[in-house]
Parts: C-alpha cells; structure tokens; sequence
C-alpha cells in the first residue's frame, strides 16, 4: 500500500513537472496566457469605469429624490 502511494506520488511529479515545463516552453500556451491576461484586465477596467457611471447616477438620483422631497 505505501509503495503504491509512493510510486503515485513520483508519477504525478514526473507528469507535472513535464506538463509545466511543456506549457512553460510553448509558445501558442505564451500566446493563449497573455490574451487571456489582457483581457481580464480589460474586463476589470471596464467594470470599475461601469461601477464609477452607477455610483455618480445613484448619486443625481439621490439628490433629485432629496431636491423633490423638500419642494
């Protein structure tokens, strides 16, 4: 039994250790990593941009309630 788990733990080294050196060393997973990184960032700027407009309407809307409620 503890030397299936240890053959298991070398197998799973060796199989990590050669799909990361893999994807390290491929360009097109290069490729793939950067694009997707760029646009999360886009998506990120994009929300806080979204977040920015939502937070100044709540804001006139506030304001116009507040404005209307004392008239």
């Amino acid at each position: 039994m503890a030397g299936g788990n240890f053959m298991h733990r070398v197998i799973s080294y060796v199989a990590n250790e050669l799909i990361v050196n893999g994807l390290a060393n491929s360009p097109a997973f290069q490729r793939f990593a950067v694009r997707t990184s760029k646009r999360i960032e886009d998506i990120s700027n994009m929300a806080a941009q979204k977040r920015q407009v939502l937070k100044e309407q709540l804001q006139d809307l506030s304001k116009n309630l507040e404005s209307n409620k004392n008239q």
